[in-house]
C-alpha cells in the first residue's frame, strides 16, 4: 500500500504541471500528499476495522473516508465526492472517476483469492463509484495488485487484464506526447498499469506513469501499488516518503503493514 502513496508524493507536483521524461528528481521539497493518500488510508482503516467475513466493509469505508477525509479538505477532491464525503446522507453517485482505482491498493495487499479481490474491490467501490466503469477500474487495479503480490509474472499480469478488463495494446512511447489529463477510470487505470508492465523496477515504474502526463499523481498512485506488490520498495524510497506523512495517517499506515506485512522481496534492501 505504501507504494501507493510514493506514487502519489511523487506525482502531486506535476499534477498541474506534466513532466513528459522519466527524467526528475524523484522525491521534491514541492512533494506532498493527495487526496489518493488521504483515501488509500481511508480504506486500509476500514479494512483494520471490519469482520472477519467483511460484511460491514461497505458501511466502515464511507464511515472512514468521510472521518478521515474531513481532516484534509483541500487535499484536491474532485467536486462531487467532496459533497459526498461532507454529506450526512453519503450515497453513490454513478461516478467512473479515476478516484475508485488510486483508492484500492489495500484490498490487493489483503485479498487471498482473486475472487475476494473482486468482492472486496466491490464493497469499497460501489459506496461512491457505482458506475461499471468505475467498479471496473477499481477491480482492475485489485487484481493486478493481488496476482503481482503472489508470484504472477509481468507477461501473465498483462494477459489476465488484457483478457478480463482493458486491451492492453499500447505502449507508452505511443501515447507520451498526445496523453492528456483525464480523470475517468477508463482512460488512467489501462495507462497506469502500462507503466508498470513497461517496467523494470519499482522507481521506475512510477517514473514511467508521471512520464506520460495527465493525472499525474493518480497515475503513479495506481501504478505504485501494484509496482509495490511486484518489487517491493527500496528501504531507503521508504525513509524519504514517510516523512511526508503526518501523524494520523502514518498511524494507519504502520498498523496496515503490521498486520498484512508483505512477503520480502528482492528490492526491500
Amino acid at each position: 500500500m505504501l507504494g501507493a502513496i510514493i506514487g502519489d508524493i511523487v506525482g502531486s507536483r506535476f499534477e498541474w504541471n506534466n513532466n513528459r521524461t522519466k527524467e526528475f528528481e524523484f522525491f521534491h521539497h514541492k512533494c506532498f500528499f493527495t487526496d489518493d493518500t488521504v483515501m488509500t488510508l481511508a480504506i486500509a482503516k476500514a479494512i483494520l476495522n471490519s469482520k472477519e467475513n467483511y460484511s460491514d466493509l461497505g458501511l466502515l469505508s464511507v464511515k472512514y473516508m468521510q472521518e478521515i477525509g474531513r481532516n484534509y479538505p483541500n487535499s484536491g477532491y474532485g467536486i462531487s465526492f467532496y459533497h459526498w464525503m461532507f454529506s450526512n446522507n453519503p450515497k453513490p453517485y454513478n461516478s467512473f472517476g479515476n478516484g475508485a482505482a488510486m483508492r484500492i491498493s489495500a484490498v490487493g495487499f489483503v485479498a487471498k483469492s482473486i475472487e475476494e479481490a473482486i468482492m472486496l474491490s466491490r464493497k469499497v467501490t460501489e459506496v461512491t463509484h457505482n458506475h461499471p466503469e468505475g467498479i471496473k477500474g477499481a477491480e482492475a487495479t485489485a487484481v493486478a495488485i493481488f496476482l503481482a503480490k503472489n508470484g504472477s509474472n509481468i507477461k501473465e499480469i498483462k494477459n489476465h487484464i488484457d483478457k478480463n478488463y482493458y486491451k492492453m495494446n499500447f505502449k507508452l512511447d505511443n501515447i507520451r506526447e498526445t496523453y492528456k489529463f483525464n480523470e475517468t477510470c477508463q482512460e488512467t487505470v489501462p495507462q497506469a498499469i502500462t507503466a508498470f508492465l513497461e517496467s523494470i523496477s519499482f522507481e521506475d515504474a512510477i517514473r514511467n506513469a508521471i512520464s506520460i502526463g495527465g493525472d499525474s499523481d493518480t497515475l503513479a498512485s495506481i501504478t505504485g501499488g501494484i509496482a509495490e506488490a511486484y518489487y517491493g520498495i527500496p528501504n531507503e524510497i521508504k525513509k524519504q516518503a514517510l516523512i511526508f506523512l503526518d501523524e494520523r495517517l502514518l498511524k494507519i499506515l504502520i498498523e496496515f503493514e503490521n498486520k498484512y506485512p508483505l512477503p520480502i522481496k528482492k528490492t526491500d534492501i
